[in-house]
């Protein structure tokens, strides 16, 4: 195709270097979660937030681990695009499920 550029090493490892940050950050949103969740379940009842918090920390951590060693892998490795990959894909995953869990828990859904 005339005028496309296929998509550089340099600017996919720094994909990594931010995926890694957010998602320990992300992890620490999802365990501030379950803490608030449990504290407000004495109020409340019981309600599976914290577990589906939980579930999401996990795929933030996929996406840490993935992404870290990404970036330990040598650049021209096709792992290291692979997991990048995953790093990226259970990132967003994990967003989207958070977002979905915010959202049925503020309408008492869950």
């Amino acid at each position: 195709m005339k005028g496309s550029r296929p998509i550089s090493r340099e600017v996919s490892a720094s994909l990594s270097h931010h995926i890694l940050p957010n998602a320990g950050t992300m992890i620490g949103v999802c365990v501030t979660l379950v803490g608030l969740v449990k504290i407000v379940e004495l109020q409340i009842g019981h309600s599976h937030v914290d577990e589906y918090a939980a579930l999401t920390a996990l795929l933030f951590l996929v996406s840490a681990l993935t992404s870290y060693l990404s970036m330990r892998l040598a650049a021209e490795s096709q792992h290291a695009a692979r997991l990048e990959r995953i790093a990226d894909l259970c990132f967003v995953a994990g967003l989207l499920a958070l977002v979905g869990i915010t959202t049925l828990f503020a309408y008492e859904t869950i």
